[in-house]
């Protein structure tokens, strides 16, 4: 590796970075993370802090875990790389399929198509999910449904019914045939309403009207995360996702439940859907199924949908749609060592406590602070603050001040993540009572400095 000197210079010169302007990162260069353990991350300047972000929604296990990175190591001498492209399939990928399938098995889940990461396992789902209908003989259902503020990645179709302008305007036109539904946001919706339970039945009242609106027989499938991540951990009332399956089983929609940061015990279930006791018909994951350590993802097919496929009659069930990297033996080997972990260490549990600690944390900030304006989480390591300027009139904060607010922090020994005028946080599965205390005291660092 070049020396210091040589990635400081270089830094940002001659490589873009997702979700940010490049000049802005010439001008301000990022932070070089140079090294990491357990839940800490070190960077170039030898600061060491807890990594609140873990990763990006991803390092469920932490930094440390020798079993996965071991797997890795071992299934690169074996088989680096081959296609599992029809006629042609690898043991570890057979294994990893089969690993998921049993972690799954309670949330209906029957089949699993390997892909290379969140976004496109979302496009899987949503390409398959027009075809489920195509061999059903109902060609006619091609439309989409989602909630505003839902993010499900960045190909043209996670875009289309992603629910933020932020990924969808310098794009724009996007796919057609995709409607959008109120978010389960009780801090701002077009109803004014507060109460959540009150909000999911207005939300599901506006689908009913959608699909009203649309004909059912153009709707193939709805889209939703168990719990909104990026759109600043927006939690639903329990109500709603049940309530939301139950229409979509009566006109015959797909529900489709993107799990690509809910999935594998973020929530303090080993899926979402679960978590609201929901069973989708396909579920999109990535992230938590390597730990990050392996840019894996797969889309997972019910029972249900599985027979549809693998009983066709009508010749329409060919699925021409896959990656070079679907079901890469490398990274099949880091799927089965990561459940396995997963399992092995309950994440689940952690997850749970930790998260309800850095959740009840945050609400006694919102007592010592006016400029946090809602506190969001409380349902595993998920956990958004929202930052205004004025609390009663619900401004947003300005960039400048959260990127205040976000420094401050990180030198008090926490890196968060700021997403608008939110800081989320989604941390290793696996950190500890002591190290959320730092998390807490260094957001304490963070907005004392506004």
């Amino acid at each position: 590796m070049k020396d210091d000197n040589f990635l400081k210079e270089n830094n940002a010169r001659h490589m873009w970075h997702p979700m940010g302007a490049p000049g802005d990162s010439l001008e301000h260069p990022p932070t070089i993370i140079k090294s990491a353990e357990g839940s800490k991350i070190t960077d170039l300047d030898g600061a060491e802090v807890v990594d609140a972000v873990g990763g990006l929604w991803c390092v469920n296990l932490g930094y440390s875990n020798d079993v996965v990175k071991d797997a890795i190591a071992k299934q690169l001498y074996e088989l680096p790389y081959y296609s599992a492209f029809a006629g042609t399939s690898n043991p570890t990928a057979i294994e990893a399929s089969y690993a998921v399938r049993e972690f799954f098995k309670d949330d209906g889940i029957g089949r699993v198509f390997f892909t290379s990461g969140g976004s496109d396992s979302v496009e899987t789902c949503l390409r398959l999910a027009r075809q489920y209908h195509r061999i059903k003989g109902e060609p006619t259902r091609t439309k989409f449904l989602s909630l505003k503020k839902g993010y499900h990645g960045t190909h043209f179709g996670g875009a289309s019914v992603n629910g933020n302008n932020r990924f969808r305007i310098a794009y724009e036109p996007l796919l057609p045939g995709c409607f959008h539904m109120p978010s389960p946001y009780t801090y701002r919706n077009p109803f004014n309403e507060t109460d959540p339970a009150v909000l999911a039945q207005l939300i599901a009242q506006a689908m009913e009207d959608e699909i009203n609106f649309q004909g059912a027989n153009t709707i193939a499938a709805f889209i939703m995360e168990p719990i909104q991540g990026a759109g600043g951990v927006i939690v639903p009332h329990e109500s709603l996702m049940p309530l939301l399956r139950e229409i979509c089983t009566r006109h015959g929609i797909l529900m489709i439940s993107d799990e690509v940061i809910t999935g594998f015990g973020r929530t303090g279930d080993w899926s979402g859907a679960r978590h609201w006791g929901v069973k989708p018909d396909m579920m999109s994951t990535a992230k938590g199924i390597t730990s990050g350590y392996f840019p894996v993802g797969a889309a997972l097919m019910s029972e249900v949908v599985a027979d549809v496929f693998e009983n066709d009659t009508r010749g329409e069930a060919g699925i021409y749609h896959g990656y070079t990297y679907s079901a890469h033996p490398v990274g099949a080997a880091a799927v089965t060592a990561t459940l396995s972990e997963t399992l092995r260490l309950d994440t689940k549990t952690n997850a749970a406590a930790r998260g309800a600690q850095l959740y009840e944390g945050a609400l006694k900030l919102a007592e010592k602070y006016d400029i946090i304006g809602d506190v969001r989480g409380g349902h595993g390591l998920m956990t958004g603050i929202e930052i205004v300027s004025d609390k009663t009139a619900k401004t947003p904060m300005d960039l400048a001040v959260m990127k205040r607010i976000h420094k401050a922090a990180y030198d008090a020994g926490a890196m968060v993540r700021l997403g608008g005028n939110n800081v989320l946080m989604s941390p290793p599965l696996t950190i500890s009572e002591a190290e959320i205390d730092t998390v807490l005291s260094a957001l304490d660092a963070g907005f004392g400095a506004v």
